[in-house]
């Protein structure tokens, strides 16, 4: 058995084999390994998933039927927002009573948006754990305009990781405004990691990260 969320940049894989480099071994949970591995490294492997989905595999099943399984095997409230904010595209689902109410799939307005930020810390050779929460924020809806934004600031005088920040204060704003402004949402994907989206969030609502292995959790029945 091999559970597959091939994302854009990052792939996490579940299953049984020890099929992997141990430097991509995220966590053991009984007879289960659980990787995060390179998306770049998949298309290598001769890997024949039980089941999969993401952009960078030949999907056989939906994203976002394994967003609201892998949520509901979680300990979420009957009434509940789930944001999977990834690397190209945000979605989101809502419970009411336990069950599926509404959803939405951004692939445009959200694209690129966590591999916006992954280029301009590679760029400006800054990590992820200088991003501080910035009370300022730049109001955009893309990875481009972000980036423009970016830059003008840093010419200004700005330090990268002050400006960055300010970009992913923005995503946190747009991502909450695109799940219809709820109390609390339960965020799965990278960006759980990253504190200064999470704290740039909290500004608007109450936020429970879920990780990174939502999607590959709903996809084992």
């Amino acid at each position: 058995m091999l559970y597959l969320d091939a994302g854009t940049t990052y792939s996490k894989i579940i299953t049984k084999r020890n099929c992997f480099d141990k430097q991509f071994l995220w966590a053991n949970k009984g007879d289960l390994n659980y990787y995060i591995v390179p998306s770049s490294l998949i298309k290598t492997l001769n890997l024949t998933p039980t089941k999969c989905c993401g952009h960078m595999s030949n999907a056989n099943e939906n994203e976002i039927i394994a967003l609201a399984n892998g949520a509901k095997k979680m300990n979420i409230d009957s009434n509940a927002t789930v944001l999977d904010l990834g690397s190209r595209d945000a979605k989101w689902i809502r419970f009411k009573d336990g069950k599926f109410h509404d959803m939405d799939w951004n692939t445009s307005c959200a694209s690129s948006t966590g591999a916006t930020v992954e280029m301009l810390l590679k760029f400006y050779d800054t990590k992820a754990e200088d991003l501080n929460f910035s009370e300022e924020k730049f109001a955009v809806t893309c990875g481009i305009f972000g980036m423009e934004k970016i830059m003008d600031s840093i010419s200004s005088g700005a330090k990268p990781a002050e400006a960055i920040s300010k970009f992913v204060h923005g995503i946190a704003y747009n991502a909450w405004n695109f799940s219809k402004r709820p109390n609390k949402i339960y965020l799965s994907g990278g960006f759980c990691e990253n504190k200064c989206l999470v704290e740039s969030m909290q500004q608007y609502c109450e936020v429970i990260a879920l990780g990174r292995f939502v999607l590959c959790e709903g996809l084992i029945s």
